[in-house]
């Protein structure tokens, strides 16, 4: 099987986990993983993960299969860094989709879904673990099951909701709310990508939040 993954980003945490499932499968498949889709050869599957760049009907066709993995419960939550803002709100348990792309953003039909549960003591490396784990878990699902899967469409009775791209400003602290008031958005922010920071006395301070006891 020949499959293509594209993650826009190469400094994403996300890496780590395809390069280790891209090791494991190379002697099973003819695998690529690519930054830009200028350089997308074509196959059975194209995975999209971490994507900024929209891949169109046409460029998608060079694919049987050209799949999503999103951290919300579709059609809930389409847009961008869902499984962020969702803990943002207060949500203590993720659900990620593997889905069709489309044309329309995250509105494709679905393969799987699991869910899984943030503690809310859980720091953005840890609830990155728990859901790049979940990403390879649906990656090997959809290999596996690529020839006798049945996708099916978002539930047409449910209204979609949309989540706004992250910006550095998504990041800012209020130095004057309490840490406990804020501490979902502190901790789901990466450090070096996107670091959680006030703004006082004129200057910008990041702020790194680590555990220093885990019992």
């Amino acid at each position: 099987m020949k499959i293509s993954f594209l993650c826009s980003d190469p400094r994403h945490p996300v890496n780590d986990y395809l390069y280790a499932w891209i090791k494991k499968n190379n002697s099973k498949h003819e695998i690529e993983l690519v930054r830009q889709k200028k350089d997308l050869s074509g196959g059975d599957i194209l995975f999209l993960i971490s994507c900024t760049e929209i891949i169109s009907s046409q460029e998608r066709k060079a694919y049987i299969s050209c799949l999503v993995l999103h951290a919300s419960d579709l059609p809930k939550g389409r847009g961008w860094s869902p499984h962020i803002w969702s803990i943002i709100e207060g949500k203590e348990e993720i659900t990620l989709t593997l889905l069709e792309a489309n044309d329309e953003v995250d509105s494709g039909r679905i393969w799987k879904q699991l869910n899984f549960q943030v503690p809310k003591h859980a720091l953005w490396d840890e609830i990155n673990a728990q859901l790049f784990e979940k990403e390879i878990e649906l990656i090997d699902f959809a290999v596996s099951n690529f020839k006798s899967v049945s996708p099916k469409p978002q539930d047409p009775n449910i209204k979609p909701t949309y989540y706004p791209r992250r910006t550095p400003d998504d990041s800012a602290i209020d130095p004057f709310k309490s840490i406990e008031s804020q501490f979902d958005k502190i901790r789901v922010c990466d450090p070096d990508r996107f670091p959680a920071h006030i703004e006082l006395y004129g200057k910008r301070y990041k702020i790194i939040l680590e555990k220093v006891d885990d019992k």
